[in-house]
């Protein structure tokens, strides 16, 4: 536990299946500087769960009421985070947990914001609407969070080309690769800012 107090923290939080968050884990496995310290989740049956398990994180699982008011709070001071890293969680953060962690919470989001954002834009409804409205190009956004949906402070943006072929599912695939390129770098360069 010692080694851990001497590294940067990030505690992540997800609410399904979690291959963003083993990807993370596995980028920062050898790293002198940065531990994960916690994976929270508001889904017991989330499989985020099992890849945690898998390289010895400590678990959290919170009810939504949890997240939502605030109360997560208590348990998150145990953990100390000096960032607290969104990959795939699903509910509304409390302004209390924002309020206590200002410019700590980042999430990503698989399109290009301000675009295709907003309450109920996430997962595959993102990519249908992207291929729905026949963009030329998609991506991620990292941002900071913030009350409001989708509308923090955008820290980095990655782009790939949508074509006329692109179905939904294979935009989805396109856009995760650029997740699991980009965003264990954009965690990295915050917590060595």
């Amino acid at each position: 536990m010692s080694i851990l107090k001497e590294k940067k923290k990030i505690v992540l939080w997800a609410s399904g299946n979690g291959t963003n968050v083993e990807n993370i884990i596995r980028f920062f496995e050898q790293d002198a500087k940065v531990a994960v310290a916690g994976v929270f989740t508001n889904n017991p049956k989330a499989g985020v769960l099992q890849r945690a398990a898998n390289y010895n994180v400590p678990t959290e699982v919170c009810s939504n009421t949890d997240f939502e008011q605030g109360s997560v709070n208590k348990l998150l001071a145990k953990y100390q985070p000096d960032l607290i890293v969104l990959a795939g969680f699903l509910r509304k953060i409390a302004p209390s947990t924002i309020a206590a962690y200002p410019n700590q919470i980042i999430n990503i989001h698989p399109a290009l914001l301000p675009n295709f954002g907003g309450p109920g834009m996430y997962g595959m409804r993102v990519h249908q609407e992207v291929v729905a409205a026949k963009a030329e190009k998609s991506g991620i956004t990292i941002h900071y969070v913030t009350p409001h949906y989708d509308e923090g402070e955008i820290i980095f943006q990655a782009t790939t080309a949508v074509s006329p072929e692109d179905t939904p599912k294979r935009l989805a695939a396109k856009v995760h690769q650029l997740e699991y390129e980009h965003y264990p770098n954009v965690i990295a360069n915050l917590l060595s800012s």
